[in-house]
């Protein structure tokens, strides 16, 4: 279990690496929304990651939480936003 742990982690970073570059690049604030809910939902697996790696079943409020939040989020995002070639 602990290797299976360690991959998804470091898979997860790198994931995550590679989105950040993809929020700072962005030419337009859908792609940095997306990116920003990618993020989020890698968070939401490394809450998954450790919930079953250690056993405990505290995290599942917060992941639940974070979920709604990214949700809420991107959806307030998109339906408030201005476009971009104004």
């Amino acid at each position: 279990m602990i290797v299976v742990a360690v991959v998804a982690a470091v898979l997860l970073s790198t994931a995550a690496l590679i989105t950040a570059y993809r929020i700072l690049a962005g030419p337009d604030t859908l792609d940095r929304v997306v990116g920003i809910d990618s993020i989020i939902a890698m968070a939401i697996c490394g809450l998954a990651v450790w919930a079953a790696y250690s056993r405990d079943t505290d995290v599942v409020p917060a992941i639940v939480a974070l979920s709604l939040v990214g949700f809420l989020g991107s959806a307030a995002v998109t339906r408030y936003r201005v476009r971009d070639d104004r």
